[in-house]
């Protein structure tokens, strides 16, 4: 089995994604599968990879990746990891700063890891996706991100109908700012929102007025921006059904393109920032699943489809019309339609996925300088993809962006016990088994990650390694 999605045909082909709207799971369920678990942003996941992957190993994938050919599109990343200040919600690796020299020397390094990478690659130049997160991106000032433009261009051609977006903050990015990416070729950017209302963003130490952000949004539309996304969360300190509905209907009223709208992931333990949260204040249980299924409402009845395991989007979006196709794509940056095979990415903690390896480089900041400076990859873990791994790897893509997948012929015997497995789902009315083809039902998609959960066979090992946020 391999990576590419298959086209709905005959009586297996999904149900409309706006089905989920009109189901909500019933506590009982909810408590039965309540689990941690991991979101499959990659699979095997993080905790399974090992230090015994290392730079020989990812110069290695790169050349078999280069090996392609010239016309094999890539998918490029960059991490730009500077905040201005901490968000105690964030998830991410950040560097907390207000001296815009630091970015000059990362840039610095982010160029030097430039050269390595594309010696490496050969020929292999074209970009059909690119992508800007952190961090915060626009915490480079415009003579910076051009200089970063220019960075990359020098190696890599992005391709006419590329996919090219930015993560921005609207309460540090400016008109000129949003003018320069747009010039630089910028398509699509994404908003992070969170909530709006103030005793939230105080928690959270993410201060951002509706008006801020209906301004970039206005500007960016002016410009010629595309599919444009506001992520929400959550489950953070101080949300209640009446506040949250404030916040569902101002970003409703501004109609962005899409949505992402998380679960807040609280764990402490990795992300020490997160123990200045209110805990006491942050609904959990059943008044946290309210709040999903407030949001799932109040999106139905503007008009989005549910896209995924947590996006949602206007029905002419290109996300909704390749859903509907069975051809939707994941990778570390989010749902997307192109079909970039091998992701290659720069800057500290930044992730590759490419020739059946992930590879991460380091993330903390000095370690990273230190290896490029010193002429080396900063490679600092990574893992090589069995032949198992690669197929329950396509497997669970499909299950996570369209909801449906074919086992193979030979599917029936291969995942015997993990077919066995999901008979209490099937009875609980979460998927549908027919032959070799397994649906995730409109009640499923709430628990899409504990169906994807049956068909890990490292999660106990990584279970063991750390703690993943809760499945529901």
């Amino acid at each position: 089995m391999d990576l590419v999605p298959h086209p709905p045909t005959g009586p297996g082909a999904a149900a409309p994604a706006d089905e989920l709207a009109s189901l909500e799971p019933p506590d009982a369920l909810v408590r039965r599968y309540e689990a941690s678990g991991p979101r499959y942003t990659s699979y095997p996941t993080v905790p399974s990879w090992t230090d015994a992957f290392g730079p020989a190993d990812y110069a290695a994938k790169l050349e078999e990746a280069g090996r392609a050919g010239a016309e094999a599109p890539l998918s490029v990343y960059v991490h730009v990891p500077f905040c201005r200040k901490l968000c105690t919600y964030c998830g991410c690796n950040v560097v907390i700063s207000r001296n815009p020299k630091e970015a000059d020397r990362y840039l610095d390094q982010v160029s030097r890891e430039l050269d390595l990478v594309a010696v490496r690659l050969g020929s292999r130049a074209q970009v059909s996706q690119l992508h800007w997160g952190g961090g915060t991106p626009t915490f480079l000032d415009e003579r910076q991100l051009e200089r970063l433009w220019k960075l990359l261009s020098g190696h890599f051609q992005v391709t006419a109908d590329a996919e090219v977006s930015v993560e921005l903050n609207p309460a540090v990015t400016s008109d000129a700012q949003l003018a320069q990416l747009r010039q630089l070729g910028f398509n699509r950017l994404s908003m992070g929102v969170q909530d709006f209302d103030p005793d939230v963003q105080r928690a959270i130490n993410r201060v951002q007025t509706a008006e801020q952000t209906q301004s970039l949004l206005t500007e960016a539309r002016r410009l010629g921006f595309g599919g444009v996304n506001f992520d929400l969360i959550y489950g953070l300190p101080h949300q209640r059904e009446e506040t949250w509905a404030q916040t569902l209907a101002t970003v409703l009223a501004m109609r962005p393109d899409r949505f992402a709208v998380y679960a807040f992931a609280y764990l402490p333990e990795a992300m020490v920032h997160q123990r200045k949260i209110p805990v006491a204040a942050m609904p959990s249980g059943p008044s946290k699943l309210a709040l999903l299924r407030q949001a799932t409402r109040a999106m139905h009845e503007a008009g989005y489809r549910a896209i995924g395991m947590d996006h949602f989007a206007l029905p002419d979006d290109e996300l909704s019309v390749a859903q509907g196709k069975r051809t939707l794509w994941r990778n570390f940056q989010g749902y997307t339609v192109r079909s970039a095979l091998d992701v290659v990415s720069f800057g500290a903690s930044a992730i590759s996925d490419l020739a059946g390896a992930f590879a991460q480089n380091a993330s903390d900041l000095p370690d990273y300088t230190r290896a490029l400076e010193e002429g080396r990859l900063a490679t600092a873990r990574g893992l090589l993809l069995t032949p198992d791994d690669r197929r329950r790897r396509a497997l669970i893509t499909q299950l996570m962006c369209n909801f449906w997948v074919d086992l193979g012929g030979d599917g029936a015997s291969y995942f015997a016990a993990e077919l066995e497995a999901l008979r209490p789902m099937e009875a609980d009315g979460l998927v549908r088994l027919s032959g070799t083809e397994l649906t995730v039902l409109p009640l499923g998609r709430f628990f899409v990650r504990n169906v994807a959960m049956v068909f890990d066979a490292h999660l106990e090992e990584a279970r063991r390694r750390v703690v993943f946020s809760k499945t529901v």
